[in-house]
């Protein structure tokens, strides 16, 4: 097992791909942010679905599920169509101006990691998809599923006879 100055040394490194994942977002077309961008990739990955499944799987409450999906609606990436198990529900789905736009984010991101690995090997890439695939299957489906902190220690009752 790693040490704990392994896994301080992982947690660091973990908070600065944030740095990479603004990178990426400048790549992404002005009236393309990243919300839209998710919602997009996920209709292409996952295909139709409701919308408290996209949220799900967005991680964020409806309200905010519902701007991005207004704001790709609008723009025509998107259709709403009823849901007929539930008419109150709407079913998403990919407009063709939609999977043109998630081929441009595609196209746009394939180019910055080439670029910016451009000095890694075919092997380095491959080993830093299979480790982060498996980082990924290490947490399960974290979307979903809520944060659980550790319960507090109550020094009091923890406290050996020989510390008082």
């Amino acid at each position: 097992m790693a040490e704990q100055a392994q896994f301080e040394e992982l947690a660091r490194q973990l908070s600065a791909v944030g740095a990479v994942k603004r990178d990426m977002g400048r790549i992404l077309p002005p009236d393309c942010p990243a919300g839209s961008a998710a919602v997009l990739t996920l209709l292409g990955r996952h295909g139709d679905m409701r919308m408290s499944k996209l949220a799900e799987l967005l991680a964020v409450d409806m309200s905010v599920t519902s701007r991005h999906v207004a704001h790709v609606a609008a723009r025509g990436w998107i259709e709403r169509h009823p849901d007929p198990a539930d008419k109150r529900s709407r079913i998403l789905r990919l407009t063709p101006a939609g999977s043109d736009q998630l081929d441009d984010l595609s196209r746009r991101t394939t180019h910055l990691l080439a670029e910016r690995l451009a000095d890694w090997t075919d092997e380095d890439v491959g080993e830093l998809i299979r480790l982060m695939t498996r980082l990924r299957a290490s947490f399960g489906d974290c979307r979903s599923a809520p944060l659980r902190l550790p319960a507090p220690v109550d020094e009091e009752t923890t406290r050996t006879p020989a510390s008082t």
